[in-house]
């Protein structure tokens, strides 16, 4: 079983008992897992004896593989969080320290924040709390790829209108001057109209990023990456092992089958192209993620985004000096690319109210996209901001 499939499985099977007190019993299992934060029970002896999903999600593990093992084992022996939890341990209760680096084989770096408190009632558990920095980059970063698709869709609405009328014009001339011309000047009136069609063609590939509605409904992602799958293997992926580590129980996005369709097809593209030829690997999950909110432009509405849809791949990585403008257009590292792939891919996610990051390093690089949820009460036919807000909580 994946860690995902494993996690969900947790989720349906509370691993800590109800509180008696009748019906205003509350659960403590349910609380810890609506955290949107990692949080961890350590014993005095320092093993794990419990993980909320959230934790479980931030390691890449089930709650039956990390609970009973060592907290220096699931870290390292030398990580600060060891030596908060001795400080309180050894009577002050509670500790915390900005700025750690947790970097495991498994997950890569990540930034955070840890706190470690004493349970109380004359336990000897401590409550270790991760606090990630990426919700606030995945909000910047979401603001930065939107910009990016605006500037690319005002571009395209240009090229349409001041570039394709032009070119049309000077088409048809050559083509009248192509009637009457000798062989030898043919050969430059045939190299115009192919230079007038190469470029038209350019700025139709443009025109997709213009704005028109957005028709969304209830979408199952499985049915998305599996139809995707189906091409990669079928084509461009065909010498590549494809892992699927999805969660069975995930609801249907609120979103556009045919431009998610697109968009999962591009990542899983640029991850074929990424991987070795020998040993390439491609490894699509899904998750349900808690507290991921969006704050939507222009008032107080935040769209959850629980639906997380990962593309992973063992290529070398992204250079460094790309990954600040990865989704603008026209970057690229591709001998014959155009660096539209990722522009689009970031207006997409943008028009569905999602957000794209990625972390990179040799090996390992992941994109992950959250996305919002279906909710039955929205109505079929309104407009984007308006399902949207109807769809926030």
């Amino acid at each position: 079983m994946s860690s995902r499939m494993a996690t969900s499985a947790t989720r349906r099977a509370p691993r800590l008992p109800l509180r008696s007190g009748g019906s205003g019993a509350v659960d403590p299992h349910a609380v810890l897992n609506a955290l949107p934060d990692p949080v961890l029970v350590v014993d005095g002896a320092g093993e794990i004896r419990f993980v909320n999903i959230e934790a479980q999600e931030f390691f890449d593990v089930s709650a039956s593989m990390i609970e009973g093992t060592s907290l220096a084992e699931l870290l390292n022996p030398d990580s600060p969080v060891l030596l908060l939890l001795a400080q309180a341990q050894r009577g002050s209760l509670r500790a915390s320290q900005e700025g750690i680096t947790i970097d495991t084989p498994r997950i890569g770096p990540h930034t955070v924040t840890a706190q470690v408190a004493a349970m109380g009632d004359g336990s000897d558990h401590m409550i270790v709390t991760l606090h990630e920095r990426s919700l606030a980059r995945k909000i910047d970063n979401s603001l930065t790829h939107r910009n990016a698709a605006r500037s690319v869709t005002a571009m395209a609405s240009m090229l349409a209108h001041e570039v394709k009328n032009p070119l049309s014009g000077i088409r048809g001339a050559a083509q009248l001057l192509e009637e009457n011309a000798n062989e030898q000047d043919r050969v430059l009136t045939r190299l115009i109209c192919d230079e007038a069609d190469r470029i038209v063609a350019l700025v139709n590939r443009m025109e997709v990023f213009s704005d028109r509605p957005l028709e969304r409904g209830p979408v199952n992602i499985h049915t998305v990456l599996e139809h995707v799958r189906k091409i990669a293997q079928n084509g461009f992926g065909r010498n590549i092992r494809f892992v699927e580590r999805y969660d069975p129980s995930l609801p249907p996005v609120l979103g556009n089958r045919d431009q998610l369709i697109q968009v999962f097809l591009n990542l899983i593209k640029n991850a074929a192209e990424a991987c070795p030829e020998q040993g390439g690997e491609i490894v699509l999950s899904t998750a349900y993620q808690h507290g991921v909110r969006m704050a939507l432009p222009g008032g107080d509405t935040r769209l959850p985004l629980p639906l997380l849809v990962s593309v992973q791949d063992n290529g070398d990585g992204i250079p460094e000096d790309l990954r600040t403008n990865l989704f603008d257009a026209f970057v690229t590292t591709k001998v014959n690319g155009t660096g539209l792939g990722l522009a689009l891919v970031a207006k997409i996610i943008g028009d569905h109210g999602g957000v794209i990051e990625f972390d990179s390093q040799p090996r390992r690089t992941v994109f992950k996209v959250s996305l919002p949820m279906y909710d039955e009460s929205q109505v079929p036919g309104e407009g984007v901001a308006g399902r949207a807000e109807r769809g926030s909580r």
